[in-house]
């Protein structure tokens, strides 16, 4: 299988030169997370979390955090295994991906998001909150890892 973090030969490599605040994406089936960014700053700081599974519900979330954010980018975390071949959530992340595209007019990236969770449960540990206590920021600490590898790396992520 090949290897998801490469994208398809119709992906183009971003634009290194996408300035302002952007907001990242941790999709899942029931939450996702949500950070915020500057490039002028290159820091990523985690801001939300939604906890619904209606797609109505979910995107008018996110059109709110837009509209008050007025990010110049999105960045979405794409799962996949260890190996880089496709997670079970890949097809569904690209397909988010393409409606937070089609749906707000921004530029939208994929950046790998492979061991993102561990990294924010660690960092999530150093701040003294452990165990159930994690379940509601988890996902909004995983953004802030995604954003913060794209600000390391933009080069890597995948235009939509």
């Amino acid at each position: 299988m090949p290897d998801v973090t490469l994208g398809n030969p119709q992906s183009k490599i971003l634009n290194p030169d996408l300035t302002g605040t952007l907001l990242a994406f941790d999709f899942g089936t029931r939450r996702i997370g949500i950070a915020k960014g500057n490039t002028l700053l290159s820091n990523a700081e985690p801001l939300a979390t939604i906890d619904a599974e209606k797609t109505d519900t979910r995107f008018a979330q996110i059109a709110d955090l837009i509209t008050n954010w007025q990010p110049s980018g999105l960045i979405v975390g794409l799962p996949c295994n260890e190996d880089g071949t496709p997670h079970e959530l890949t097809a569904l992340c690209r397909r988010f991906a393409n409606r937070l595209k089609g749906r707000f007019n921004l530029p939208v990236i994929l950046v790998d998001e492979r061991y993102t969770s561990a990294a924010a449960s660690s960092a999530l540990n150093e701040l003294g909150i452990r165990g159930r206590k994690q379940k509601a920021v988890l996902d909004q600490y995983a953004a802030q890892q995604i954003l913060q590898a794209y600000f390391d790396e933009p080069t890597a992520g995948i235009s939509v």
